[in-house]
């Protein structure tokens, strides 16, 4: 966790999040997150007229990382409109525990906690062999 500049992702959170897309909720929300690889990826939050169909930062960001090559995110920071660490929804959770494992560092509110801390008894990939 030591190699983790935090401060340098909660930048990119920042700056993600002022780029959303939220007329509706009037939440933006901003996430970036780092890759095995080095590589820092980022979302923001897309709304629709017809509100279900909207996209999580989360979301954004994932696409990002398959976009960009894929990898494995190690450390994730999402963010809320007052710039403070926003805890993800149960399905953005569950994309961070697929695209980051049970090692994936979470900035929460609370401090960083493992994604095995913040969905405990995950169901994954393994779990369809």
């Amino acid at each position: 966790m030591s190699d983790i500049d935090w401060e340098v992702l909660h930048r990119k959170a920042i700056e993600a999040m002022r780029t959303a897309y939220a007329p509706y909720s009037n939440f933006p929300v901003g996430v970036a997150g780092l890759v095995d690889d080095g590589r820092i990826v980022s979302g923001c939050n897309v709304e629709n007229a017809s509100y279900g169909v909207g996209l999580c930062a989360e979301c954004g960001m994932v696409s990002e990382l398959a976009r960009t090559g894929g990898g494995r995110l190690t450390a994730v920071y999402c963010v809320g409109g007052d710039e403070s660490a926003l805890m993800p929804c149960g399905r953005c959770r569950q994309l961070l525990w697929e695209h980051g494992g049970p090692a994936c560092l979470l900035q929460t509110p609370l401090g960083v906690k493992p994604m095995s801390e913040v969905l405990p008894q995950a169901f994954g990939p393994d779990n369809l062999t």
